[in-house]
């Protein structure tokens, strides 16, 4: 006599094509099939991630910052001394050189976008001096002061983006 414990056999004989279990072929399948495709979605990122860390580049970001830079040159020519400001190596950056005999030169890297300017105040002594500016060799500018104090400014803009010559070709 069987007891509750024990599982009863499957009445009447076993014929191929049929399980013990309950569900259909098709409700196993999906149950693979979801494990299938979470695999494939997991190996799916995993090899995006190698990819961006393996094919990011080894330059620095001040190596890339300094590969989109423009040349810039600054030039104060004349008589006299003078204390000169330029824009240097950024928007916040300042140069300034005083009671700097003349002529005097200086050529800076910019990065796009950021205007370049060269401002020159005379001393007491006076003079006449006049301030150039070029980028990438390109005259931009070019102002005169004269007398005591007399003063100056050269102004000019940079390109946006890559520093690339614009369709006009004015840099």
């Amino acid at each position: 006599m069987p007891t509750t414990d024990e599982a009863k056999a499957p009445e009447g004989p076993e014929t191929p094509g049929t399980t013990r279990d309950s569900r259909s072929p098709d409700d196993r399948g999906t149950d693979r099939g979801g494990f299938v495709v979470a695999a494939v979605l997991l190996l799916a990122c995993a090899a995006f991630v190698a990819f961006g860390v393996l094919g990011q580049e080894k330059a620095t970001p001040k190596d890339r910052a300094a590969a989109s830079t423009t040349e810039v040159t600054y030039e104060v020519v004349g008589e006299g001394t003078a204390d000169i400001t330029y824009r240097a190596a950024g928007d916040d950056a300042a140069g300034v050189v005083t009671r700097v005999g003349l002529p005097w030169r200086k050529t800076v890297s910019l990065p796009p976008g950021t205007p370049p300017s060269v401002g020159v105040t005379l001393d007491e002594k006076g003079g006449t001096a006049s301030c150039t500016l070029a980028v990438r060799g390109a005259h931009v500018q070019r102002a005169t002061a004269t007398g005591a104090f007399g003063r100056t400014t050269c102004g000019g803009a940079l390109p946006a983006g890559d520093g690339s010559a614009g369709p006009e070709g004015a840099y």
